[in-house]
């Protein structure tokens, strides 16, 4: 099992921060400090693929604005959410909206549709994405110890509890 998340562990958590990360960055960090994987690679590999998708769903709002609309009605409320943060926060809701479920992926969406400036989101994106992947990345790398030391002759179990734990969470606010 280890030697498959030595070879394989990058790549996942790459394709999974794409599109958010935070569950993939928290197992990464636990597996880091388990020494399977480097905490320093895997807040980077997060941090690179969670800017470059954040771009992407920006280039994509900005390139094709009636499919970003299209997509964007399927979340009503949620939409309305992400104008009020826009407004009240201005480019400080990129930084935000990194740790904000639901809306992670709307803002860049919504920014893109307006006439913000494509260089600002680029600096704001990075300097979003670089707290937010050495934030979480660091964070649990030090819970890994306490999740990982009582249960040291299972710690892959004791992950797999706890990832469940974070998607029965990330499924429970979704709903709300």
């Amino acid at each position: 099992m280890e030697e498959f998340i030595r070879e394989w562990g990058y790549i996942a958590l790459f394709a999974y921060s794409f599109g958010g990360g935070f569950v993939g960055l928290v197992i990464a960090g636990v597996l880091s400090y388990a020494g399977d994987l480097n905490i320093y690679i895997s807040i980077l590999v997060a941090g690179v693929s969670n800017f470059i998708g954040d771009q992407f769903l920006f280039t994509l709002a900005r390139q094709n604005k009636a499919y970003a609309k299209d997509m964007m009605n399927k979340y009503g409320r949620k939409v309305a959410l992400t104008h009020i943060l826009m407004r009240k926060y201005g480019s400080f809701v990129v930084i935000i909206q990194k740790y904000i479920y639901g809306v992670k992926t709307l803002i860049p969406l919504a920014m893109g549709l307006t006439k913000y400036s494509s260089m600002k989101f680029v600096l704001f994106n990075a300097i979003a994405t670089t707290l937010w992947a050495c934030i979480v990345g660091f964070a649990s790398f030090t819970a890994g110890e306490y999740i990982l030391s009582s249960t040291e002759e299972f710690k892959y179990i004791g992950l797999a509890i706890v990832a469940v734990i974070i998607i029965a969470l990330t499924y429970f606010f979704r709903r709300v």
